[in-house]
């Protein structure tokens, strides 16, 4: 190796944290076109620059998803202190309804995930705050009808076959987390404004405050003031507004945002139908993802012994969804680095990113599958006495190590697709696999071959796993040179959208 490629190598191994973030994403790029360097050397060196990106995002944004469930389960433990009927109200109420605004509006929010990473990459970084202006503009729309949906549940909820007294209560809960609806029409652009700067960590410390606060005023509600259901579900809104506001003030009082927040712009009102449908295409893509395993759970009530088939998959599906959390990170962290990297125009990089992040999660996802069939004849007493559901759940943890395993690449992979703009793309995958494989292969299994949960999940197992081979085709076969001029073309189409209104 010569004189100035072992200068190269040493610089290389200078202390990462002292180098800013755009001269660790050049350096990224030009160890990998370095020629000097071996081939080994260049991805070791290149995954140790990845690795310490990687694990900055998404360690904190792990634990900002991980908390903000914990505030809907605050919520729900102090609901059964009410009563039992209290808590079936509670639980019908965020599993419907609540759920439902979430998946909705973080679904939309990933339109901005998209256009702030690729802007930030490309240093054009005015248009950040533009981006989290239209997006709050057109969320803040959308959480309108929403909120008549919200006011009509009671009505709704008795169509569909609750009891009047359930229903009744449920929709006193649900009035009360109608102000959420537009805090999260806040949050979530908000959310992706700071995670396309790799600023993760303020928003960690504030959701962690705010859970505590939030278990405080849970408590006064219930136990001093008397409030009820819809004192719980008011306390739900306003800490969740208070998150908002605080990430609010980050941003105006941060020195590292004020390159992305210059304030309020007129910008912000160009071309809000086009951001709609980019917004719109992301929340199909979310949504149908979000829905799939709901629908299966469904399905699972019409079996022969519904209540252990039900308490078997419930069990699994929490399991799961903790499990998911870690990939939710893994999913916010690739859709930074990939956008970034081509904003910045690195599409060696960007690939590299897509490589290191699917592999790191895919191999956490099997450490912890193997755990999860290790204890598979005791893990359902955390939840359950019953030996039966212990011995149903028993049975379906292979099927449970399964998901989590696919869930370990799939969420990364869609991830990646936010950083490239595949939304739309991705929602028709969805809608193949997942409603037209997946579902009917589930319904079949289960009650024509007299399967049951078995037979159910078998089928989600098929939708996902159909998404995820059809996810790592089209993104191994992706030309990396060809999404850095795409990202180019879209930041300029969205910088100036009033050409688009002309049209």
């Amino acid at each position: 190796m010569g004189t100035e490629a072992t200068t190269a190598v040493d610089n290389l191994q200078q202390p990462l944290l002292e180098s800013t973030k755009s001269e660790v994403d050049f350096r990224m790029e030009s160890v990998l076109t370095d020629t000097h360097l071996s081939y080994f050397r260049r991805i070791y060196l290149a995954a140790l620059i990845e690795m310490k990106y990687l694990f900055h995002l998404a360690a904190p944004a792990i634990f900002v998803y991980v908390i903000n469930n914990g505030m809907s389960m605050v919520t729900r433990i102090f609901a059964g202190r009410l009563g039992s009927m209290q808590l079936a109200a509670a639980s019908l109420g965020n599993s419907g309804f609540n759920m439902f605004s979430i998946g909705l509006m973080l679904g939309m929010g990933s339109a901005v995930e998209t256009l702030c990473g690729q802007a930030h990459g490309a240093h054009r970084y005015d248009m950040l705050g533009v981006y989290l202006q239209r997006s709050t503009i057109v969320l803040v729309l959308t959480g309108l009808p929403m909120t008549v949906l919200f006011i009509f549940s009671k009505p709704l909820l008795t169509s569909l076959g609750e009891p009047a007294d359930v229903a009744s209560m449920a929709s006193v809960f649900v009035y009360g987390m109608v102000p959420m609806i537009f805090a999260y029409a806040v949050n979530f652009p908000i959310q992706k404004f700071l995670q396309a700067q790799s600023i993760v960590t303020p928003s960690a410390y504030i959701s962690a405050a705010i859970l505590a606060l939030h278990l405080v005023l849970t408590w006064l509600s219930v136990f001093k003031f008397g409030w009820g259901l819809l004192g719980l579900s008011v306390v739900h809104s306003l800490s969740w507004w208070i998150i908002v506001l605080a990430q609010i003030v980050y941003i105006k009082i941060s020195p590292r945002c004020r390159r992305t927040w210059v304030g309020f712009s007129w910008k912000a009102f160009d071309g809000l139908w086009d951001f709609f449908q980019l917004s719109a295409a992301s929340a199909v893509m979310l949504c149908l993802e979000s829905w799939y395993s709901q629908i299966l759970v469904l399905l699972a009530g019409l079996l022969k012994d519904p209540e252990l088939a039900l308490d078997s998959l419930a069990i699994c599906m929490s399991i799961s969804a903790m499990s998911f959390m870690v990939s939710v990170g893994f999913n916010a962290a690739a859709s930074v680095r990939v956008s970034n990297e081509l904003g910045a125009g690195n599409p060696r990089s960007a690939a590299f990113s897509t490589a290191v992040t699917t592999v790191v999660s895919f191999l956490l996802s099997l450490f912890e599958a193997v755990v999860i069939l290790s204890w598979r004849h005791v893990i359902s007493y955390i939840f359950t006495d019953s030996e039966a559901v212990a011995e149903a759940v028993a049975e379906l943890s292979p099927f449970l190590a399964i998901t989590i395993v696919l869930n370990g690449v799939q969420p990364v992979l869609s991830g990646v697709a936010v950083g490239c703009g595949w939304q739309a793309y991705v929602a028709y995958v969805n809608i193949g696999c997942y409603y037209i494989v997946g579902i009917p292969i589930g319904y079949v299994l289960g009650f024509t071959y007299d399967m049951g949960a078995r037979g159910i999940w078998t089928g989600m197992i098929g939708g996902t796993l159909m998404q995820t081979i059809i996810l790592v085709i089209v993104t191994f076969r992706t030309d990396w040179d060809k999404e850095v001029e795409k990202a180019s073309r879209r930041l300029d189409q969205w910088e100036d959208s009033s050409p688009l209104l002309k049209q």
